[in-house]
């Protein structure tokens, strides 16, 4: 899993409640267990005007314009700001899989489904929560401004803002390390690799007809 210790980019906006896994990636794109090749899908059913099919070239799909995320000033970005309850539905790993390798790295929302924030840790996608009066100001700013940078720092907990300010978030502390080293879980525990070599030598010594 690849590091996370900060991040800046664009804050691009998703502003719905209650976006649940199927709408950030429909089922029909479920037939792979691989976790690649899902990017160019993740929101599929908003963000294109046809119907998609799994490994086809979206590249030359049309676009639904109207979806927030096809704003100009928003491709590219890797820092999401959305509202409550994000990731409902499903506990599909698949849906944060294809946010990743669309390029996010950091989801800002007011709370999130629980299966879908531990998903994210997992896959190296930082959930940040908010509260609803800080998200609102937040949406309110961007809509503001043509450009809107914030940087995300996991280091020191904070959300750095165009003009400096910052927002303090927390995340659990051994969550944090996970992170800033990319510890997923095979990882951790491949670190007790010796140990687990010297139990199954053990086992096989005293138990071979196991």
């Amino acid at each position: 899993m690849k590091p996370f210790v900060r991040e800046t980019s664009q804050l691009a906006l998703l502003d719905r409640n209650n976006v649940d896994t199927d709408a950030i990636l429909p089922k029909q794109f479920m037939k792979s267990i691989k976790r690649t090749g899902f990017g160019q899908h993740a929101f599929d059913e908003w963000r294109y005007l046809d119907a998609g099919v799994l490994g086809i070239d979206c590249s030359k799909r049309p676009l639904n314009q109207e979806f927030e995320l096809n704003q100009p000033k928003f491709v590219g970005a890797s820092i999401l700001l959305t509202r409550a309850n994000f990731g409902c539905g499903s506990s599909r790993e698949h849906a944060p899989w294809a946010l990743l390798e669309y390029g996010f790295r950091v989801i800002i929302a007011q709370s999130f489904a629980e299966i879908f924030q531990g998903n994210c840790l997992k896959n190296g996608i930082l959930p940040i929560t908010l509260d609803a009066e800080t998200i609102d100001r937040l949406f309110e700013e961007v809509r503001a401004h043509d450009e809107y940078r914030i940087c995300v720092d996991l280091e020191t907990g904070t959300v750095k803002k165009p003009d400096g300010t910052q927002i303090s978030f927390s995340i659990e502390s051994s969550v944090r390390q996970k992170l800033l080293n990319g510890w997923d879980d095979i990882e951790l525990t491949l670190k007790h690799a010796k140990k687990i070599r010297e139990f199954e030598a053990v086992r096989q010594r005293d138990l071979p007809w196991l």
